[in-house]
């Protein structure tokens, strides 16, 4: 166990002083590329924009992504629920089944109010 421990504080201390040694060797050698075009700001397809910071942006952008979030994780609790399902059984299957009538509800609410119309 001692062994272990060591061996895992040297290798703790070494990961510490190798990562900033390889960021600090990339800074002093690496290129420097500068340029108008690369100090630019690039904003969701937007190349400048122009006005003040407080004017209104479309938010469509941000909910698509969450939506995509929201139904992305369906598919984390899919994943394991299909590599066991011969151990979990009918109960398995009908936990599953109410799952993805939950998510069903969801993308049939989602779709009537017209979250995905971009219009």
């Amino acid at each position: 166990m001692v062994t272990e421990l060591v061996l895992s504080a040297i290798a703790l201390i070494g990961i510490a002083l190798v990562v900033p040694l390889f960021m600090l060797v990339t800074t002093v050698f690496g290129p420097r590329a500068g340029g108008r075009a690369k100090n630019d700001p690039y904003e969701s397809g937007v190349k400048r924009m122009i006005g003040l910071a407080e004017q209104k942006f479309s938010v469509k952008f941000y909910l698509l992504a969450i939506l995509f979030l929201l139904f992305d994780i369906e598919a984390v609790f899919m994943y394991p629920w299909a590599v066991s399902v011969r151990e979990l059984g009918w109960f398995g299957f009908t936990e599953m089944v109410v799952f993805m009538a939950l998510l069903l509800t969801g993308l049939i609410y989602i779709i009537k109010k017209g979250v995905l119309n971009w219009r």
